[in-house]
């Protein structure tokens, strides 16, 4: 299907919606989704851009939670005819914050670069190069096929998945979903599912020339760190397939403590990701990760416990059922495409398969880019890469629609 993608208009797309600074919560997510849907009316398809009712979703028993603060939102879905779609295409549009400007190596991280086979800009591998290529693939079959198929763009991904989440809530569906997220060639059948925890520690202030006579949150700190390192170790022995090596870490993001340098620290908050296990349910993760808070060997902790608490999304495991087809479907299509024979794996990280598969539409991942550069400064994908997953796309539009 070389012929059948148009590279510069790939570039253009990617350049485009690169350039709306979409961080989660920003008008520029709203921003992209109101071009999705403009570009998907252009391709032909009947678009429904609606505005998500954020009281509603947020009441609902099963909201996923958000970790930015978010006053608008905006759905987008485009079908190409009336019907259960065959197939879903989906890829979010907003992203993570890019750092300081001054560390990239481009001019400003929202102006796509293009250097040595490779597009540059925050965005281009989590996941707006996976976007574009699913506009491509549109773009060079879409009129020719039989069955309706669906294109879910949607916000909010990086911190929960709200978007998502109201977008199945809305009634749209499908037989079977690919996600566009980054999967250096292997497709993704299933996935750990995260929390984000918080923890807060009180000690003893006192001068710092006297800091024995003091409690310091900080070494607290590493005690408690200490017990999670254990429970880290223990649920990460012999991972059932497809997950590999250490596929539910424990990870502290941020450490905030002390007003002044000579003051020995008497509060401190942490905050990081503790995964979660397929089959686990949320209560009983948060149990064992509290049981295993209240362990921390430490006599100033007995008598002044940490206080946990669960901020933010909550992203429950999801998999693709054993045996399923439509993972050999998408491996057929790679393979057509000119691609390696792809694995079925299992990732580390949360992502909106979970919410599909929770609702029964079977939901690989497989797109251009590799996690590694997902939320990295000078963030990359390769050229070939967002070409070679389009024409994949394009594939398996056909083999299943056409």
């Amino acid at each position: 299907m070389d012929n059948l993608i148009d590279v510069d208009l790939v570039r253009r797309d990617l350049a485009q919606l690169v350039s709306y600074a979409s961080v989660g919560g920003s008008e520029s997510e709203v921003a992209a989704q109101r071009w999705c849907a403009a570009t998907l009316q252009g391709l032909g398809l009947v678009v429904d851009l609606w505005r998500l009712d954020l009281d509603t979703l947020r009441a609902d028993p099963e909201y996923p939670g958000e970790e930015v603060d978010r006053e608008e939102a905006w759905g987008c879905v485009g079908t190409s005819g009336k019907g259960t779609p065959a197939l879903i295409l989906n890829g979010h549009v907003d992203v993570v914050p890019p750092g300081e400007h001054e560390w990239w190596t481009g001019a400003d991280p929202w102006d796509l670069q293009e250097v040595d086979g490779s597009w540059y800009g925050r965005g281009v591998c989590d996941m707006k190069g996976g976007v574009v290529a699913i506009l491509a693939a549109v773009r060079a079959v879409g009129e020719d096929l039989s069955r309706p198929f669906a294109v879910h763009t949607v916000i909010g991904e990086e911190d929960g998945g709200i978007g998502t989440f109201g977008t199945l809530r809305s009634g749209h569906t499908g037989e079977a979903c690919l996600i566009a997220e980054p999967t250096a060639g292997q497709i993704v059948c299933a996935n750990a599912g995260a929390l984000t925890f918080r923890l807060e520690l009180r000690g003893l202030a006192t001068h710092g020339s006297l800091a024995g006579l003091g409690v310091s949150t900080v070494d607290l700190l590493e005690s408690v760190r200490a017990s999670l390192y254990r429970l880290d170790e223990k649920r990460n022995v012999a991972p059932p397939a497809p997950f590999r090596k250490r596929p539910w870490p424990i990870s502290t993001g941020i450490v905030n403590a002390g007003g002044w340098s000579s003051t020995v620290p008497d509060y401190l908050v942490a905050e990081g990701r503790f995964g979660v296990k397929p089959g686990e349910s949320f209560a009983e993760a948060m149990a064992e990760f509290e049981q295993a808070v209240r362990e921390a060997d430490d006599p100033w902790l007995r008598e002044h416990p940490v206080e946990v608490s669960w901020p933010g999304g909550r992203f429950a495991a999801g998999s693709l059922p054993d045996g399923h087809p439509f993972g050999d479907e998408v491996v057929a299509a790679v393979q057509a495409a000119g691609g390696e024979k792809p694995q079925l794996i299992g990732a580390p990280y949360g992502s909106d398969l979970r919410q599909y598969a929770a609702v029964g539409i079977p939901t690989v991942q497989f797109g251009p880019g590799t996690i590694q550069n997902a939320h990295a400064i000078d963030e990359q994908v390769t050229i070939d890469e967002v070409v070679r997953c389009a024409e994949t796309y394009a594939k398996l539009l056909v083999d299943r629609c056409g």
